[in-house]
């Protein structure tokens, strides 16, 4: 079961490149007035409205009250593990708010957690939470980075990538892990011990 999550943030149409057809679309609040762009219907609007146009609130739109503790971006992705989306496609969840950028990062361990698969996609990047065995695919010469969330990580192996790790360390604190490159169509990373975020970038 695959979800796709659109976020009040950047979007470009080019990210629907990267998310398979016919997803359960679910606008958190301001995600709605990406639709016409993206050429898409939202199946579910939910959030606390206050960016959303009135026009696009609904009778059966969720709303919360905007005094919370969470924001809409977390409540948009505790709906669809709760009802058991396997793949979670995330939009709009990036751009010149790095509060709410760095917060919705940190939804991808809580998909991870939850037994699911998360994404968090815009124009240039591909983000994903990077657990035991990672497949990363794309072409050759395309930018990964490996960034240790909030740990050090330990045990990382790497095939199919330009700078090679094995059985090493990559530092909450250090810059090591920025900007390795694919020798190919397919690499993969391996992690014994603690999480990262593996980005795959363009410029």
């Amino acid at each position: 079961m695959i979800a796709l999550i659109v976020g009040n943030g950047e979007v470009d149409k080019s990210v629907l490149q990267h998310i398979p057809k016919n997803p359960f679309v679910i606008c958190a609040d301001g995600g709605i007035r990406h639709m016409e762009l993206l050429g898409l219907e939202a199946d579910i609007l939910m959030g606390d409205m206050d960016s959303a146009n009135d026009a696009s609130i609904t009778s059966d739109a969720i709303v919360y009250p905007v005094r919370k503790d969470f924001t809409d971006s977390e409540i948009a992705v505790n709906y669809a593990l709760e009802k058991g989306y396997t793949e979670i496609y995330m939009i709009g969840f990036t751009g010149t708010r790095l509060d709410h950028t760095f917060s919705n990062l940190s939804l991808l361990k809580t998909i991870s957690q939850n037994g699911a698969k998360g994404k968090i996609i815009d124009k240039n990047n591909v983000i994903i939470w990077a657990e035991s065995e990672n497949i990363i695919t794309g072409k050759n010469g395309d930018i990964v980075s490996i960034l240790p969330f909030g740990e050090d990580v330990s045990g990382i192996s790497t095939e199919g990538l330009d700078y090679p790790l094995k059985n090493e360390t990559l530092y909450f604190t250090k810059s090591r892990g920025v900007s390795n490159v694919m020798c190919g169509e397919v690499c993969k990373i391996t992690i014994e011990s603690g999480s990262a975020l593996i980005i795959k970038s363009k410029d």
